[in-house]
């Protein structure tokens, strides 16, 4: 007797419990403003498969390119890239769209993000532009070095941006991905945190390629432990716990660059909710900004062109920002469970399949809800 899978879910829907309030999309869109756009190429069997893309996240939409947010990085373990983060951590300030792919489209990425500005924005390019793009390595499932992701597929991810659900799984740049030995991909989540009158969004994405199955914590249980591993028709190159993960956290608090970079060190814990313990092989690197500060961009003291300023910035003191750091951590460990969830079996390169996360097993991993 067979029986039917149940179709993808996302984890808050098979009943997993997740400490916070959720935003209406439960997704970094809750951010106002924010968008994000995909563009999947899934092509080919054998040597030459292509599962891979690129995901854009637009922080103040295609139309606010070249407003600036206030931004921060950290990075737990450098075994991997974000470009554009020293320019980050010298102004605190992020103006163009950030780009997440596969390990060696980069440089495509990155000239994409360019001609695009270039064609739509030609006030923001007519200063130096340094985009921001990070990777996570698919050269298990992906034909790696064969340079698919193009300028125009960049193009059209930007074109596509939106602010309403995110899809999750097998989509843009975590098209070819793996995470805990499943199938892994993109993912995001998001809490609501009240101040007094005011009610803001902590919102999270991941590109999950990271973890050993062994390590793989849902709902406080260790079942990753449960699943047994099957037989590959070729094993993957990389060693247990190796891939990379890259989180991005957007909020509409209104933060000092600091103050972001302070939720992007919190990135971490929510990781480590799911079970890793950071791979030395493994690239995990993280961006927080903040769009509160909206209202006093720079108008510009001269003729020349300017990327943007901020003139003057307004903040949640510092004693009061807890509750910040909590929906960060919480919005990283929910959506990286529903790249889990909504990732789909896939098969690539040399015929390795990964298999996607039995939902079956984690509609019965329904423990108590943490305080």
């Amino acid at each position: 007797m067979t029986t039917t899978p149940p179709p993808r879910q996302r984890a808050r829907d098979l009943g997993l419990p997740f400490d916070g309030r959720p935003g209406t999309l439960n997704a970094i869109t809750d951010v106002s403003g924010v968008e994000v756009g995909y563009t999947t190429l899934i092509e080919g069997e054998g040597e030459r498969s292509v599962r891979t893309g690129v995901t854009v996240v637009l922080p103040r939409g295609r139309h606010g390119v070249g407003v600036p947010v206030a931004s921060g990085v950290y990075s737990m373990n450098g075994n991997g890239e974000l470009t554009g983060s020293h320019w980050i951590e010298e102004t605190g300030l992020l103006t163009l769209p950030i780009g997440l792919t596969n390990s060696h489209a980069v440089g495509s990425v990155h000239r994409g993000i360019i001609d695009w500005v270039v064609e739509n924005h030609p006030n923001v390019s007519a200063d130096w532009l340094l985009p921001v793009v990070a990777e996570t390595y698919d050269g298990d499932l992906n034909d790696i070095n064969g340079n698919h992701v193009t300028s125009q597929h960049v193009a059209s991810a930007l074109d596509a941006a939106v602010s309403g659900s995110v899809p999750e799984g097998n989509v843009g740049g975590g098209t070819g991905m793996i995470c805990y030995e499943f199938k892994g991909g993109s993912g995001t989540a998001s809490r609501r945190v009240t101040y007094g009158d005011s009610e803001w969004h902590v919102g999270a994405f991941v590109q999950a390629n990271f973890g050993s199955r062994e390590e793989l914590v849902l709902a406080g249980q260790g079942i990753g432990k449960q699943i047994p591993l099957q037989p590959q028709p070729v094993a993957a190159t990389r060693p247990p716990g190796g891939g990379s993960v890259i989180v991005i956290v957007a909020t509409d608090a209104p933060l000092l660059p600091a103050q972001c970079k302070a939720l992007a060190r919190r990135v971490p814990l929510g990781l480590a909710r799911t079970g890793t313990t950071g791979s030395h092989f493994s690239g995990d690197i993280f961006l927080a900004f903040s769009t509160g500060n909206e209202s006093s961009v720079h108008s510009g003291y001269t003729d020349r062109p300017t990327l943007g300023q901020l003139d003057a910035m307004t903040f949640l003191p510092w004693g009061h920002i807890d509750r910040l750091f909590a929906a960060t951590v919480q919005a990283v460990e929910e959506a990286v469970v529903n790249v889990l969830c909504a990732a789909e079996t896939m098969t690539g390169r040399h015929g390795l399949t990964v298999p996607s996360l039995p939902l079956e097993l984690v509609a019965t991993t329904r423990g108590p809800a943490r305080s």
